[in-house]
């Protein structure tokens, strides 16, 4: 394993200046929100005609696929890697634990921006990230479902 050049502002304006369409989704997202959780992982969903133009983007941090494009739209997820660990999502839709579809689509389409130090960073709205977390329902989603909660009501 060689060092990357990772660094989380300059990955952000870089996907941000890309053509990938691309979410964060993920406990990531909930510390750009503010919430108190903590996450050394990073999470993207994608268009699934957007690989090529996500792994540039990630080659110049020094990010390799662990698949290829083609390997990443059969089994919809593959990551970008290095010392620092990119999960990637790339399914048209995947269901919930309880059978609900959830399409990345409709999640770009309802798509918020956060501002990170002059960088766009793309997420799904408050609700569509909760729908996210309902994809796993790991205790730790379960937690991060109650947070954003708490902030959709507070706003």
């Amino acid at each position: 394993m060689e060092p990357s050049a990772f660094d989380e502002l300059a990955f952000f304006r870089a996907l941000d200046d890309s053509a990938a369409r691309a979410l964060l989704i993920g406990r990531r997202a909930l510390v750009l929100l503010g919430l108190p959780v903590l996450t050394a992982v990073y999470d993207f969903w994608i268009a699934i005609d957007d690989i090529e133009a996500f792994n540039g983007v990630g080659a110049r941090f020094g990010l390799h696929p662990t698949r290829t494009p083609d390997e990443a739209r059969r089994s919809g997820r593959y990551a970008v890697e290095n010392d620092e660990h990119v999960d990637v999502l790339v399914a048209r839709s995947v269901p919930t634990v309880d059978g609900e579809a959830v399409e990345f689509e409709t999640l770009w389409d309802r798509r918020t921006v956060v501002q990170v130090d002059g960088s766009r960073v793309c997420l799904p709205c408050l609700d569509d990230l909760i729908l996210t977390k309902r994809i796993g329902a790991r205790p730790k989603d379960l937690e991060d479902i109650r947070l954003l909660r708490i902030l959709r009501d507070a706003r």
